[in-house]
Order: structure tokens, then sequence, then C-alpha cells
């Protein structure tokens, strides 16, 4: 297994099936603040159905399109990033997050949400990195900035939650842009 230190405390590491008890006590904690911003926070309310999540990213790491990873602070699952796509083929791919409050102010995001894009450009060779996030979600949309994306648009009431429709950001950063601290150059 392996172990990426954020700091202070912190530690960014896969999120497998076999994990689904500690994400589902995890999403009990997290569901209010996450479910309007990641479709998965409603359909994890029991072990099966976040053993059924964690298993699609799974699957998805087995096909080389996409990947889950979680962030501990202080040894407690408090969030994670994900390739929510990931097509090595086009070079393309798109990156999420989420985060229980006891995770906020802290830059966790930023900082787990770096060593992905530095991932996929460097290793994997991916050239446009895309992040989206509803126009309301401020906290989102600033990390995309810090990572020095650039918004490409706005994608009007492509999401849909509880019956409500709203719009999307789209965000980019290409590979000849990347540094790799953090920031587009």
């Amino acid at each position: 297994m392996f172990v990426i230190d954020l700091g202070d405390g912190a530690e960014l590491r896969p999120l497998e099936p076999w994990q689904a008890e500690e994400f589902l006590a995890h999403m009990d904690r997290a569901r209010a603040t996450v479910d309007p911003w990641i479709p998965w926070a409603s359909r994890s309310t029991d072990l099966d159905s976040a053993r059924a999540t964690l298993q699609r990213y799974a699957d998805l790491a087995a096909r080389d399109a996409g990947r889950l990873y979680g962030i501990w602070l202080d040894g407690m699952l408090v969030g994670g990033t994900m390739f929510v796509s990931f097509d090595a083929t086009y070079g393309v791919c798109e990156i999420g997050c989420w985060l229980e409050p006891a995770g906020r102010g802290r830059g966790l995001i930023t900082r787990a949400a770096t060593h992905l894009v530095d991932w996929a450009v460097r290793v994997r060779g991916i050239h446009r990195v895309e992040w989206h996030c509803r126009t309301d979600n401020t906290a989102s949309g600033n990390v995309a900035r810090r990572l020095g994306m650039r918004l490409d648009g706005v994608l009007r009431e492509e999401f849909l939650h509880q019956g409500v429709r709203y719009d999307t950001e789209v965000w980019s950063l290409l590979a000849p842009e990347w540094r790799g601290d953090g920031t587009a150059g």
C-alpha cells in the first residue's frame, strides 16, 4: 500500500472496497455537507451501498478509467480526491474531491489534488486535467484556482440535484502549464 504524507497529520491513500465500513462512517458524518456536490454521497447509506460505491471506483481503476483516494487526518477518514474519469489514450482526465467539516480549512484538498495532477501529467502523460463544480460551490472553484486552472466556461443547468438543475463550471489545466508545485506557469 502507498501513503502520501500531506503534512500536519494528514495522509492520502487509496480508498478501496474493503474499507466500506470506515467509508460509511465517514459518509454519515459528511453526507449533509457533501451530498449537494457529490452524487454518490446520498447513495452510500448502508454497508452494501457504501461498498458498491467503492467497488465502482475499484472497477474504474482496474480499467484505468478512474481512481479513488481517501484523505485521513490523524487516522480518521475526512475526505478524498478522485479521478472521476481518466482517459490516457486521449490525454484527458477529471479530478473531483470532497471533505467533511472536520478537515476543512487546512489545505488538504489542494495538497491532495496537486499530487493527482502531478502524477497524471508527469507520469501518465495526461494533457488536459479538468475540474467540474457547481457555480455556487465557491470552495471547489477556489481549489481549481489554487491549482492554476482556468475557467473554460459554464454548462447551464447541467447538474441535477434533488429535482433542481444547477450550472456547472468547467476548469482546466494543460500539461505545458503545469509546474508541479501546485500552480500553473
